[in-house]
């Protein structure tokens, strides 16, 4: 088993990463249970392949489990799952004490996430991350959200879980596609600092998207030890440093709000398009050289991911783009910041982008 520890002072916690996990769950995970109860939110997929095995676990560690299994897909993230979600807990008699399991992907980890960090004042929750982009981003770090017709993630909160539990293995149930938008965040954290980790993506990537056990063990230690280091540095996003990791994300949540937040852009499909877009404008400003940029989107694009607002299927005018955006989080003083990149592994913020360029640059890229 290999442990990355996320240190954040007394809510410190300890991500185990470890092929097989899920079954041996129970004796790791009992001691975050107040008595001998967990409840265990998932959803409608996961039911069918997961939960069997990690009830099976717990059972036999002593625990008994109240499952709770919701629709699959973003529209979860919603204020009326959250509302039955947060009812439904109450009705269980959850108390701060308790720690929730969340266990499945991004939706899953996000709702439960803050659903526990409001749910009286705060309770426990461990993450059990089932898809890769969950594994590698979404399950450590604390942000929890829902959307809403504004945008993505606008309503949620910081929320730490007690522990996350990593089983490689659960990818083996997914399709390329769903560990393909994943493997996006993977690539991320090599272009933000480490080019070294964007040289082993480019030789290896390939293997962890066939399921090899190593190559993805490895992409998954990596990935969560270079977000342990970074959130311990801004946990809240106050200093700029933790806003590295939203490489891709504003161009790619503008691509996701218009392609409706679903099926039709997977979440880190739309981060894939959008670091491609952003070293491609970086390239375009002069900040980054051109020949980083085409090896970005050649990485990504083969690995069968979209690079261009075609291939994203956002067929949206620059103006229309970047009216998403407007909603993005960062927003603070009518300026927008945006993660742009001087070279591979040469990633920070940028201040005083023109939107107005922004859109010049998105109307251009209609055309590749």
């Amino acid at each position: 088993m290999t442990v990355v520890a996320v240190s954040l002072g007394d809510r410190s916690y300890e991500v185990a990463i470890e092929a097989g996990a899920l079954a041996q769950a129970g004796e790791r995970l009992k001691g975050y249970a107040r008595g001998s109860r967990f409840v265990v939110v998932t959803d409608e997929n996961v039911a069918g392949t997961q939960l069997p095995k990690l009830a099976a676990s717990l059972e036999a560690a002593g625990m008994t489990i109240e499952p709770i299994v919701l629709p699959a897909g973003e529209s979860t993230k919603s204020w009326d799952q959250l509302s039955a979600l947060c009812d439904r807990l109450l009705r269980l008699g959850i108390e701060r004490s308790d720690s929730v399991i969340a266990l499945g992907g991004g939706v899953i980890g996000d709702l439960v996430g803050f659903a526990c960090s409001i749910l009286k004042r705060g309770c426990g929750f461990v993450q059990v991350p089932t898809t890769l982009l969950a594994q590698v981003d979404s399950s450590v770090g604390g942000k929890t959200a829902i959307n809403t017709a504004a945008g993505k993630n606008l309503i949620g909160a910081f929320h730490q879980p007690s522990h996350v539990l990593i089983d490689p293995d659960t990818l083996d149930t997914l399709p390329r596609r769903e560990v393909g938008a994943g493997y996006a965040e993977v690539v991320k954290y090599g272009l933000i600092d480490d080019p070294d980790f964007f040289d082993w993506c480019e030789a290896n990537g390939e293997k962890l998207l066939a399921g090899d056990p190593q190559a993805r063990t490895r992409a998954i230690a990596t990935s969560i030890a270079a977000k342990a280091r970074i959130v311990a540095a801004d946990e809240r996003e106050t200093t700029g440093v933790r806003a590295l990791l939203n490489l891709g994300h504003t161009f790619g949540h503008a691509l996701e709000a218009e392609t409706g937040f679903g099926s039709r852009l997977l979440h880190g499909e739309g981060v894939a398009c959008g670091m491609a877009l952003a070293f491609r404008y970086s390239a375009r400003l002069r900040l980054c050289p051109a020949g980083d940029a085409e090896r970005v989107s050649a990485h990504l694009k083969a690995a069968g991911l979209p690079v261009t607002l075609a291939e994203a299927g956002a067929d949206a005018s620059g103006e229309t783009l970047v009216s998403h955006m407007l909603h993005d989080k960062k927003m603070a003083g009518g300026k927008l910041p945006f993660l742009l990149a001087r070279g591979i592994g040469k990633t920070f913020l940028a201040k005083d982008v023109d939107l107005a360029d922004v859109a010049r640059f998105l109307d251009e890229e209609r055309s590749l």
